[in-house]
């Protein structure tokens, strides 16, 4: 299958290792942002054909596009993927607003291409073992309760290059746990609330953020995040059962007293990016819906849309 890449920072560079590590896939192109640091890519990948407009590279024989690309850029560049007949894997958030999500789902009933968002909680081992313990009525979800902690007081990336663009915690990095809490309870999430702290001068986002959720089981999900925290980084995922809890850390699971469980056997990688585009590819091959389709995903924009009303409303 022959891959055209948009976006060349730190989530680019992990697409471009996972496919690497997955059979008969080429990345043919390279749409980049920055001259300078698409061509450092490309020259360090190996990748001969880059430019720096997607409607170029859009144009080169291939079946698909991975857009990791500025948030405020996926909508557009999504659609303008699927209506030149290439499939598409679209980093999160689909969309920065529920609009553009809808639209974004229509081009893809109207086209019939695959599309897919890029959930990747959906498929970390961790996740994996603990949606096939609910699933299996092992467990029931009671709580569940995030922490996604970063700091970023200055708009660097994740290799601490200035960026181009405002990351944001609600329309970014909450998805993540949305998305998450509505696919392991099999619910909708039809109860939230949000509120944020000040407003960072220069960056001009909220750098602290408190969402709660719940679904019609009245299963709940408490998720923190924070632009300001200086200390351990990233998210981690504490699922409170009737029988026992546990703490995702990525592709890595612990129970309650920091023990670790066995995640081997549950995937064919332990690199939930990996597993997450072999799906996407595996998807395209058999003409299927993915796990994570952009439809599926459409209900975790609502929900973000309704957090933010909350916040609106106060």
């Amino acid at each position: 299958m022959k891959i055209i890449l948009a976006g060349e920072g730190a989530i680019g560079r992990k697409h471009m290792a996972a496919l690497r590590r997955i059979d008969d896939v080429e990345v043919v192109a390279l749409a980049g942002g920055i001259a300078e640091d698409t061509a450092e890519f490309a020259d360090e990948f190996g990748l001969e054909r880059w430019t720096l407009d997607l409607t170029e590279a859009l144009t080169v024989d291939a079946d698909a596009a991975i857009l990791a690309t500025p948030t405020q850029l996926h909508a557009a560049q999504a659609i303008e993927t699927m209506r030149a007949g290439k499939h598409v894997l679209v980093e999160i958030p689909m969309a920065d607003n529920l609009a553009d999500s809808e639209a974004l789902v229509r081009v893809q009933q109207e086209t019939g291409v695959t599309a897919m968002a890029c959930h990747t909680r959906r498929f970390n081992p961790s996740h994996q073992w603990m949606h096939d313990r609910i699933q299996r009525g092992e467990l029931t979800l009671q709580h569940l309760v995030v922490e996604t902690f970063f700091f970023r007081r200055e708009n660097r990336n994740a290799l601490g290059k200035p960026r181009t663009w405002t990351d944001h915690l609600l329309w970014h990095h909450s998805c993540h746990t949305v998305d998450l809490f509505g696919y392991q309870t099999g619910e909708p999430i039809t109860a939230g609330w949000a509120q944020q702290g000040p407003t960072h001068p220069e960056l001009g986002i909220a750098m602290d953020m408190t969402i709660g959720m719940s679904v019609p089981s009245g299963a709940l999900c408490t998720l923190s995040l924070s632009f300001n925290n200086d200390g351990p980084l990233g998210t981690f995922f504490r699922y409170i059962c009737d029988n026992g809890t546990y703490i995702a850390r990525y592709d890595d699971l612990v129970d309650g007293y920091d023990k670790p469980v066995d995640l081997s056997g549950v995937a064919i990688s332990d690199d939930g990016i990996e597993l997450q585009d072999r799906e996407f590819i595996s998807a395209v091959a058999e003409g299927r819906e993915p796990n994570a389709s952009v439809a599926q995903c459409l209900g975790a924009m609502r929900t973000i849309d309704m957090l933010e009303r909350s916040i609106n409303e106060r």
